[in-house]
């Protein structure tokens, strides 16, 4: 079966979805050992969750990049989650979704939460034909994320690590069996369809 173009594939329960994100030791690590993110993380900016291990791992390259050496999968509510698809504006102006550039402009300022489709990533990082999503959530929507709607926080740096050094050893079948199982997320049509161009 083909992928389609656009499709949000992730780790998830019936009540819970798991994200990605990459800090440095003084944010992720504390995070992981409360479950919670630190009051060093700036709950007024803008952050990104990546619902896609190996974008992540794209993003990151592999939680070696200054400032992203702690890979984190932190687990939230599906509601907290669909919330922000559904209040969501794509983060690029589209012909024909949206009325007009001025249109996309207001709602983009407008919106808590903002939407990117990236290509997807195989377990060399290149670009794979079809993209995944990320998930952009600013001020009130960040504090949301941070301290409502996380459920917990594991530091997977080691898996990436064990996924990068079988990948580089050439054994890219065995990486691919430790890559977390990411399925396609059933938001249903209505959260998407004003984010698939």
């Amino acid at each position: 079966m083909e992928e389609p173009h656009r499709r949000i594939r992730a780790l998830h329960t019936a009540s819970t979805i798991t994200v990605y994100q990459a800090y440095s030791p003084e944010i992720g690590l504390p995070a992981v050992r409360d479950g919670r993110f630190p009051s060093a993380w700036l709950r007024h900016r803008m952050t990104w969750i990546k619902p896609s291990f190996l974008w992540m791992m794209y993003r990151s390259n592999w939680g070696t990049n200054p400032g992203q050496e702690t890979v984190l999968a932190v687990e939230i509510d599906r509601d907290g989650f669909d919330w922000a698809l559904r209040h969501a504006c794509l983060s690029s102006y589209v012909r024909g979704l949206h009325p007009d550039r001025g249109t996309w402009q207001r709602d983009l300022k407008l919106a808590p939460s903002r939407v990117q489709w990236d290509p997807e990533r195989d377990l060399n990082l290149r670009p794979l034909p079809y993209r995944s999503l990320q998930l952009g959530l600013s001020g009130k929507v960040s504090s949301r994320y941070a301290d409502e709607w996380t459920v917990s926080i594991s530091d997977v740096t080691p898996l990436a690590r064990e996924i990068r050094a079988l990948v580089s050893r050439g054994d890219p079948d065995l990486a691919a069996r430790l890559l977390p199982q990411e399925k396609p997320y059933a938001a249903g049509d209505e959260p998407l369809a004003h984010l698939r161009p």
